[in-house]
Order: structure tokens, then C-alpha cells, then sequence
């Protein structure tokens, strides 16, 4: 089959370019970026090469268009649910609740984070999604801090650089535990959110009142 065929011509550009994104996104997260060629993308749309060149360039380009979309969906609402919350504990709730809902409603999109979030080698885009939620976090937990009058600008820093260590451990908890959860789903959506938002937010809580490991 071919792109000269009466119904592929009658297809207009911008519909044929929404669906082979999404079909680019199921091979991309199903196979990943380096395993996912364009005749992979191309034979799952049901067109020829020449046809998916027309609207992208190269695999790169389609790559980062699929990404782009994703970035921009999920920092649109991690923002907005953040923004909604006025406590900390209840910032990390929503962003955990976010991740989730995600998750279950974008299961292509979802896996392709997986495979390449902490890969930026293979786009810009994800390592702009890694960036955004690291300052999502770090906000989180210097709210309460950076309106504390009575901290002086140089202990306002040390509470900067500490969150700046925390950041990878908190996202990567959440990602992996609502990775886990699609891949256990008899365990309740509740109790597995719940888990998440008590290993952050009691882990960081223990920290803040200054408890440490002894050294070895």
C-alpha cells in the first residue's frame, strides 16, 4: 500500500501529521529512540518513507516533536496542580496524583519518559522536562524557607544547594514507583500514591530537623 491511494490522498496534511505522531510515539516508547527507525514508523502508519519524510525530516526531528508535545503537556499540568497548593506536603500529593494520572491515561507517552528521561543525549526536550521538574521540586521544598524572614541570604543558599541534591531523589522515586504500580495493578492507586508521598515527605522531614546517618 501506498500514500497514492484514494483514501491516504483525501487525508488532510495536518491529520496525517497528528497520526503519525502518535504512531510515532507507540514505536518510540515501545522500542525506544536508537532501536526506532523511520520504516518502523512508516509501516505502523500503513504509509511509505517517502511519504513520513514529507512531514519530517529526519528521525531526530520527529523525535523531538514527539517529546516536545509530551514536555509540554506534562509540565502544563504538574504546574497547574502545584500552583493550586499553598503547603509543601500537599504540593508533593499533587504532583505525585499528576504522575499517576498520567501514567494511566498516556501509557505510550509514560513509557517513553521511562526509556529516556535521564538520557539527554537523544534530545533536548527531556533534558528540559528533567530541568523543569527539579525547579517544580526545589520550589517545593524552599517555599517555607524563602519566606522565612529570618533566614540571612547565606543560609537561604545552603538550603538551595541541599535541595538541588535532593531533587534527583525525589523524581526518581516518584517515576519509579508509579512505574512499579502500572506494573503491579492489583496494588490500590491510594495506597501506592499514599507510599510515595510518606518516603518523600517523612524522608525530608527527618532531614530538615537535622538527622543524619552516622559516618562510616
Amino acid at each position: 500500500m501506498t500514500e497514492t491511494t484514494p483514501n491516504r490522498r483525501r487525508m488532510p496534511s495536518a491529520r496525517r501529521r497528528e497520526q503519525l505522531l502518535r504512531v510515532a510515539l507507540a514505536e518510540f516508547g515501545g522500542r525506544g529512540y536508537h532501536l526506532t527507525q523511520m520504516e518502523h514508523v512508516a509501516a505502523a502508519a500503513q504509509v511509505s518513507k517517502a511519504l513520513l519524510y514529507q512531514h519530517f525530516a529526519s528521525k531526530e526531528e520527529l523525535f523531538a516533536e514527539v517529546t516536545e508535545a509530551i514536555v509540554a503537556e506534562l509540565t502544563g499540568r504538574l504546574n497547574a496542580a502545584v500552583l493550586a497548593e499553598h503547603d509543601s506536603a500537599q504540593g508533593i500529593r499533587a504532583m505525585i496524583r499528576v504522575l499517576f494520572d498520567y501514567a494511566t491515561a498516556e501509557p505510550d507517552a509514560w513509557a517513553l519518559l521511562i526509556r529516556h528521561l535521564d538520557k539527554p543525549e537523544v534530545g533536548l526536550e527531556l533534558r528540559e522536562l528533567r530541568e523543569r521538574l527539579g525547579t517544580a521540586f526545589a520550589d517545593l521544598l524552599l517555599r517555607r524557607r524563602r519566606a522565612d524572614p529570618r533566614l540571612s541570604p547565606a543560609a537561604l543558599e545552603v538550603n538551595e544547594r541541599r535541595a538541588r541534591l535532593l531533587v534527583p531523589l525525589m523524581y526518581g522515586s516518584m517515576l519509579s514507583m508509579v512505574s512499579w504500580w502500572l506494573e503491579h495493578p492489583g496494588t490500590e492507586r491510594e495506597r501506592a500514591e499514599q507510599m510515595a508521598a510518606e518516603f518523600i515527605w517523612l524522608g525530608l522531614d527527618r532531614l530538615r530537623t537535622g538527622e543524619r546517618l552516622p559516618k562510616p
